[in-house]
């Protein structure tokens, strides 16, 4: 039996996790389907676009992402803080960004008067909302709801779209979430649909890379969190530049199959944060094959375990004891 959505996501350890959702019934989400011969290529841009729009509403924060053909990966950050400032109001705002609220919420974006009895009860609607707006499978349900509904509209068909769950993994610290995102960035390469990183198309390192070459930063992906901006808000543990040279050393040792030739003073990200260079490649080029649903160095996972009252945790497709019975 799946383990309960509520075990897998523990916001006290860490807002961190990366999410995978997947077709079923053969269907694609893009390119071409070998069995009929029709391209779907463009519903890769319907996730981006869905995507896009949902961070402007939620509290939650993109990091990385690819869209293959049958599903696609993110890595979310959980922003509460940034909840708990929104005003009942704009928790109004922002729900209505997505969904269509309820009668209250509509006259009072309509500015018709309500009663005290009224107000009382759309702030109670508003509280939950905010909790919703901050909730991953909230999110991923917004997505993966409006794609399913367009391509059967499309097909012509009826039924489920996606598999039942999306899969996630709680990232612990900062090398697993380095090392997911570069695992995401480099998807198309190792599925052969890409040569290189700035040729990958619908990936979060292709989008950051056309920007840099403008000037720009990406509004709709999480910034990094380089030197210049060290305590202001939290974002991926490293500068821009690094990240770039850090997925391009990475994905020449996939493509090339050179496992520890690139040394640790080529990769300076990878000797500020103590990773060693074999450890990485062996993360970052099977990381949702043989990391489990929670993902860290020995130490944070063993703590993690500690505060959830946890024995034993999933690794590498079985269970590992953390501590002693």
């Amino acid at each position: 039996m799946p383990t309960p959505r509520k075990q897998l996501v523990s916001l006290s350890e860490t807002p961190w996790y990366h999410c995978v959702s997947r077709c079923v019934r053969r269907a694609w989400l893009c390119g071409v389907d070998p069995y009929d011969g029709r391209d779907h290529s463009h519903r890769r841009q319907w996730v981006v676009d869905r995507m896009e729009h949902l961070v402007n509403a939620f509290a939650i924060d993109v990091a990385a992402y690819a869209i293959l053909s049958n599903h696609y990966h993110l890595v979310l950050r959980v922003d509460m803080e940034r909840a708990a400032r929104w005003s009942w109001q704009e928790v109004i705002d922002c729900w209505h960004r997505v969904y269509g609220g309820n009668m209250l919420s509509q006259r009072f974006v309509r500015g018709e008067p309500l009663s005290t009895a009224e107000r009382k009860l759309l702030q109670q609607f508003a509280e939950t909302w905010r909790h919703r707006l901050s909730d991953i499978s909230w999110f991923m349900g917004a997505l993966n709801e409006h794609i399913a509904r367009r391509a059967n509209l499309e097909d012509e068909v009826t039924g489920k779209y996606w598999e039942a769950r999306f899969k996630s993994q709680a990232l612990l610290d900062e090398q697993a979430i380095l090392a997911c995102s570069v695992y995401c960035d480099l998807n198309p390469i190792r599925a052969m649909m890409a040569d290189t990183p700035e040729t990958s198309e619908y990936t979060s390192i292709q989008k950051r890379i056309e920007a840099a070459k403008k000037g720009n930063i990406p509004p709709t992906l999480l910034r990094f969190q380089g030197p210049a901006i060290k305590h202001q808000k939290p974002g991926l543990p490293c500068a821009l530049q690094d990240y770039i040279k850090l997925v391009e050393a990475t994905g020449r040792i996939i493509r090339n199959d050179k496992r520890g030739a690139i040394a640790a003073s080529q990769s300076p990200i990878l000797q500020r944060l103590k990773i060693d260079p074999d450890t990485w490649v062996q993360i970052a080029t099977t990381f949702e094959d043989s990391a489990g649903t929670w993902v860290g160095s020995p130490d944070r996972l063993q703590q993690t375990c500690g505060r959830l009252d946890k024995r034993w945790i999933c690794q590498s497709n079985k269970l590992i004891q953390l501590y002693p019975t």
